[in-house]
């Protein structure tokens, strides 16, 4: 939906507000506002906020998709620790975009086909086992909501213990 100039505009917006922000921060008012409109005029582009929102996924899940292609491109003797790596640096670089792709079931009535597939292909390439690949999956968005979160103590080093993780489940 994205592909006209004003709807382009608004998901643009929408997203500022939301890496700036956060998730609170979406609102159509708030989008309108930013763009120097009325929010009535955003829904002659997008039908309501969720429709925002699944836009700012599939452009976290098209980018969080070339990142780890890229990642494993640049180290393919280490797919999983390449993987891990570019996984844990995109959420922490936009968590509020990370968190909003995340958190919640996704919307994939309102996703771009095969985007899904494609943000998955590079874990299942490297762990082809579906169940190992989940659980793989798992222990890295477990580990960046944690550390999003300030969970782990300050003076934690969590790449040891990233790559620990890692290689327990390339063996």
């Amino acid at each position: 939906m994205a592909d006209r100039p004003r709807s382009r505009q608004i998901v643009d917006a929408a997203r500022e507000l939301l890496e700036t922000e956060g998730a609170d921060a979406l609102t159509m008012r708030r989008i309108a506002d930013r763009l120097g409109i009325r929010a009535p005029s955003l829904y002659k582009h997008f039908p309501d906020k969720q429709a925002v929102e699944a836009e700012l996924i599939a452009q976290g899940l098209a980018e969080m998709a070339d990142a780890q292609e890229a990642a494993v491109a640049a180290e393919p003797g280490q797919p999983l620790v390449a993987l891990g790596a570019a996984y844990r640096e995109y959420a922490l670089a936009h968590p509020h975009l990370y968190r909003l792709m995340t958190a919640g079931p996704l919307p994939r009535h309102l996703l771009p086909d095969g985007l899904e597939a494609r943000a998955a292909l590079p874990l299942v390439k490297a762990v082809p086992d579906e169940h190992r690949a989940r659980a793989v999956w798992a222990f890295a968005h477990g580990m960046v909501i944690l550390e999003l979160d300030g969970r782990f103590p300050p003076d934690a080093d969590l790449d040891p213990a990233w790559r620990v993780g890692m290689a327990t489940f390339s063996t």
